[in-house]
């Protein structure tokens, strides 16, 4: 069983910035990547960025140049720093896992708002 907790999620002016940290807790025997993907209301869910186990980034074409993934392997998390927000970045944001095995596990997401 497996847990991910995410944080750092808020209101934010646009042109401001938040940064989310997602914590996997639990029987971690190997991530195959891990990434976050945003819902917003009437929309389709979809990947905003996310990082291999190589070390490997990947970002959604919109994002490109204002959000960066990172990662800490000692603590089991994966950060997503959001940059130059805009108000169409607002969504509920959720921290995904992927197993080498197969299974996902997913965060209880985070709220992110961009209003002026």
């Amino acid at each position: 069983q497996v847990q991910l907790v995410e944080s750092g999620g808020g209101l934010v002016q646009p042109g401001g910035s938040l940064r989310l940290s997602c914590a996997a807790s639990g029987s971690i025997s190997g991530i195959k990547a891990m990434g976050w993907y945003r819902q917003a209301p009437g929309k389709q869910r979809e990947l905003v960025a996310s990082i291999t186990g190589g070390g490997l980034t990947h970002c959604l074409d919109s994002v490109k140049g204002r959000f960066t993934i990172s990662r800490d392997n000692a603590k089991s998390t994966v950060y997503l720093q959001m940059n130059s927000l805009k108000p169409e970045d607002t969504a509920a944001y959720y921290c995904n896992m992927v197993t080498p095995w197969g299974l996902d596990y997913w965060g209880q997401g985070t709220q992110v708002t961009v209003s002026s």
